[in-house]
C-alpha cells in the first residue's frame, strides 16, 4: 500500500482525495500556489509545500517543481485529482522515471487518447462507432474548412487535445467556419499547449451518457455501470446523474462491453470514463476517453457503494480490482449538481471575489471520516467562507450530490438542500440547477445536451425582487448610512440595544439602491418602538424589523411577516429571500460624456485574449470587438450600439478587473428627419 502520498492538485478534488487517503492511514502531502495557501485542502494535509505563483504554469502545472517536491518529501506516490496534470502523459513517464507511482494509467494510455483525433482513429479500428468528422493531423486551415464543408453543417470543432468544452465551437453556416477555428485554436493553445482541432457532424438533441471503467495491473476490467451528463451550459456540465434514466438493459450492456473494449485497446490501468453522444434511437457514438477520474465521479459511488479513490490507491499499488463484474451492486439514483461562481443572467460569465457569506445544507454527512457513500446528502467542496474565487482557476465552488431509492426523489432531495445552500459576496448557478431539477422536462428525463438553451426562458427568467424584499433591503441599507448602526450584524450591533437605532436618527432618510440595473427609490421614517414608515412609489407602509441570530431578520411590513438572512458590507447587500439571493447596491455616480459611459468595459477579472477590431473601424451592434479569457474559457465582448472602435486602452496579454475602460467606442449619433 501507498505510505506517503502527494496530492498534484488543489480545491474541492485535493479535499476528496485527502480525505480517502487518510482514512487509509496514508501521509498526505499538499502542494500549493500563492493564492491557495489558506485554502482548506493546505490545512487538511499532512504536510504542504508551497509551488509558486497563481497562474498555473507557474504552479499546478510547473511539472519539474512538483516531481522536485515529490523528492525531498519522500513521496511515495502522486495523485494527480483531474485536470492540470491529470492526462498528461509526459508528467505520467517523469514519474515512472523517478520511481514515483503515478496514480493513473500508464503513460502510453494517456497518450493512446491524448489526443482526440488519434483516439478516435484507434477505436474505430478496434471497431467502436464512431460520428462521422474529419481527424486527420493536416491542420491548415484550408484542409479544416474543406473538411467541414465535406461533413456538412452544423458541425462541431473540437480542441484535439483537450476537454471541459474548451476550444469547442458549434458552427451552422460556412460563412462562420474560418473565425470559428481561429478562436477554436486560440482557446485550445492557451488551455491544453496545443491547437489542433478536430471536426465533427453535430448531432442534434443528443444525450451525454458515458460509462465509468475499471481495470487494474493483472489484465481486469469492470464497468461500473454509466452516467447521463446531458444538462450543460457552455459545453461544460451542470447536472450529472447515474444511472443513466431511460436506457434499455441491452443499450446499458453493450455500451459497457465497448467502454471496455476502448480501455482494453490500449492497456488501460486504473480509473477511467468513455464517454458516448446518444441518439433518440439508443445509437451511441464513441466521443472521447478520459483518462482520469471525473468530477462527476460521486454519483457513481453512491450508486456503486464504493470509494473510487480507494480503488485507485489500491490498483496504483498493484492491488487487484476488488470486485468482479457481477459484484458491482446498483442501488437507487444519484443526481450531482455542479455549484459555480458565474452570472447565469449575463451568459454565465465567470465571478469572482471573496465568498463573504456561507450557509451549508442541513443533514449533511456528519463528518468528512464517513464513507463516501454512507450518506443520502453529501457536498464534495475546497471552499469556505471568507475564500477567494480566483480568476486563475475554474469557478466551480462545490458539488453537492443527493441519493435516493427513486429518481424523482434524489431530484426533489437535492433541490430541497439547495434552497438551504446560502453564498453571499459572488454570483451563482444555484437558482438555474433548481429551475432545472423541478423543471417537467428534467423530471420525466427528457434530456439533450440542448436542454438548458431549449428551456432558457423558463429556467433562467428575469430576477426581480418584489416588493416586500426590496423595503427590506431599503430598510437595512439606510440604517447601514446611521453611525450608530454602522456594525449590523455583528456582536456590538446597536439592533441589540434598548433603544434600537433612535440616536441621531433623521426623521425621514432617502435610500436609492439598486438591483441588476434596475434602481428603486425609498424615503423612510422612523417612528417608535421598533417601527418604520417607508415610501415606495404610490406605497406608504408600517414596517418593522427584528434581528434574531447572527444574520437572521424577520420583517413585518404591512401586516406581512417574512423571515430572511442577510449579509451587508461595503459592496452593498445580499439578501436570501424565499430560498433566492439577492444582491443590492448603493448607485454609482456617472460620470465623463455619454459617450464614455457607453465604452466597452470589462465584466469581470479577465485577461486580453484577442482584439478583433483595427481602431478607426465602425461597427455595429452586436459586433465582436475583442476577447477576454478567464478561468479558461473565453468570452467574445460585443459592441452595445452602433459607433467607431476609436482606440483600446488595454493590449493582448494585460490582466483587466471589472468595470476597467477597455475601448473608446464613439456612439453613432443617428439622423434626424
Amino acid at each position: 500500500m501507498i505510505r506517503r502520498l502527494l496530492i498534484a492538485n488543489r480545491g474541492e478534488i485535493a479535499c476528496r482525495i485527502l480525505r480517502t487517503a487518510q482514512h487509509l492511514g496514508i501521509h498526505t502531502i499538499a502542494v500549493y500556489s500563492d493564492a491557495d495557501r489558506h485554502a482548506q485542502f493546505v490545512r487538511q494535509a499532512d504536510e504542504a509545500w508551497h509551488l509558486g505563483p497563481p497562474d498555473p504554469q507557474s504552479s499546478y502545472l510547473n511539472q519539474a517543481k512538483i516531481l522536485e517536491i515529490a523528492r525531498l518529501s519522500k513521496a511515495d506516490a502522486i495523485h494527480p485529482g483531474y485536470g492540470f496534470l491529470a492526462e498528461n502523459a509526459a508528467f505520467a513517464q517523469a514519474c515512472e522515471t523517478q520511481a514515483v507511482i503515478f496514480v493513473g494509467p500508464p503513460a502510453s494510455a494517456i497518450a493512446a487518447m491524448g489526443l482526440k483525433s488519434e483516439a478516435k482513429q484507434r477505436m474505430h479500428a478496434a471497431g467502436v462507432p464512431l460520428v462521422p468528422g474529419y481527424h486527420g493531423a493536416d491542420q491548415d486551415d484550408a484542409t479544416l474548412i474543406n473538411e467541414g464543408n465535406r461533413i456538412g453543417f452544423p458541425l462541431l470543432i473540437k480542441a484535439s487535445a483537450g476537454g471541459g468544452g474548451k476550444g469547442m465551437r458549434i458552427v451552422t453556416r460556412a460563412s462562420d467556419l474560418a473565425a470559428a477555428i481561429t478562436s477554436a485554436r486560440r482557446e485550445a493553445r492557451n488551455a491544453f499547449g496545443n491547437s489542433e482541432l478536430l471536426i465533427e457532424r453535430y448531432i442534434a438533441e443528443p444525450r451525454h451518457v458515458e460509462v465509468q471503467i475499471f481495470c487494474d495491473q493483472h489484465g481486469n476490467g469492470v464497468y461500473l455501470h454509466d452516467r447521463d451528463c446531458s444538462i450543460q451550459r457552455r459545453h461544460q456540465k451542470v447536472i450529472e446523474e447515474a444511472p443513466a434514466p431511460g436506457l434499455s438493459d441491452v443499450t446499458r450492456r453493450t455500451m459497457g462491453e465497448n467502454a471496455l473494449k476502448c480501455a482494453h485497446a490500449i492497456g488501460y490501468v486504473g480509473a477511467g470514463t468513455i464517454e458516448f453522444l446518444l441518439d433518440a434511437d439508443e445509437n451511441f457514438y464513441f466521443m472521447e476517453m478520459n483518462t482520469r477520474l471525473q468530477v462527476e465521479h460521486p454519483v457513481t459511488e453512491m450508486i456503486t457503494r464504493q470509494d473510487l479513490v480507494e480503488w485507485q490507491l489500491r490498483v496504483a499499488a498493484g492491488e487487484r480490482l476488488p470486485l468482479t463484474q457481477e459484484e458491482i451492486p446498483c442501488v437507487g439514483h444519484a443526481i450531482e449538481a455542479r455549484i459555480c461562481a458565474e452570472d447565469i443572467h449575463k451568459d454565465f460569465l465567470p465571478d469572482t471575489g471573496r465568498i463573504d457569506f456561507m450557509r451549508l445544507p442541513r443533514n449533511l454527512s456528519a463528518h468528512t471520516r464517513d464513507p463516501v457513500f454512507s450518506h443520502p446528502l453529501r457536498l464534495d467542496t475546497g471552499i469556505v467562507e471568507g475564500d477567494e474565487i480566483s480568476v486563475f482557476y475554474d469557478p466551480m465552488i462545490a458539488k453537492l450530490i443527493a441519493w435516493h431509492p427513486e429518481r424523482r426523489g434524489a431530484a426533489h432531495r437535492l433541490d430541497k438542500a439547495l434552497g438551504e445552500y446560502q453564498i453571499g459576496g459572488i454570483k451563482t448557478n444555484i437558482s438555474l440547477v433548481r429551475h432545472i431539477l423541478a423543471h417537467p422536462a428534467f423530471l420525466e428525463a427528457a434530456v439533450s445536451t440542448h436542454f438548458i438553451e431549449t428551456h432558457r426562458a423558463v429556467l433562467i427568467p428575469p430576477l426581480h425582487p418584489d416588493p416586500h424584499t426590496r423595503m427590506t433591503a431599503a430598510l437595512l441599507l439606510a440604517q447601514a448610512r446611521q453611525p450608530s448602526t454602522a456594525e449590523i450584524g455583528n456582536a456590538s450591533s446597536p439592533w441589540d440595544t434598548s433603544d434600537y437605532w433612535q440616536v441621531n436618527l433623521p426623521a425621514k432618510t432617502p435610500i436609492t439602491l439598486v438591483h441588476e440595473d434596475q434602481t428603486y427609490d425609498f424615503i423612510i421614517e422612523f417612528t417608535q418602538n421598533r417601527s418604520y414608515r417607508i415610501e415606495h412609489g404610490p406605497q406608504t407602509l408600517e414596517a418593522r424589523l427584528f434581528l434574531d441570530n447572527g444574520n437572521a431578520l424577520r420583517a413585518e411590513i404591512d401586516q406581512q411577516l417574512r423571515h430572511y438572512q442577510f449579509r451587508m458590507d461595503a459592496k452593498g447587500l445580499s439578501l436570501f429571500a424565499n430560498e433566492r439571493q439577492f444582491d443590492f447596491t448603493l448607485p454609482q455616480p456617472h460620470t465623463g460624456t455619454q459617450e464614455q459611459q457607453h465604452s466597452l468595459r470589462a465584466p469581470m477579472n479577465a485577461r486580453i485574449a484577442a482584439l478583433l477590431v483595427a481602431p478607426g473601424t465602425p461597427v455595429e451592434k452586436g459586433t465582436a470587438i475583442l476577447v477576454v479569457e478567464a478561468m479558461k474559457m473565453e468570452h467574445t465582448l460585443t459592441s452595445p450600439h452602433p459607433g467607431t472602435v476609436a482606440s483600446y486602452y488595454c493590449a493582448v496579454g494585460d490582466l483587466v478587473t471589472p468595470a476597467t475602460e477597455l475601448v473608446d467606442l464613439v456612439k453613432r449619433q443617428e439622423s434626424k428627419a
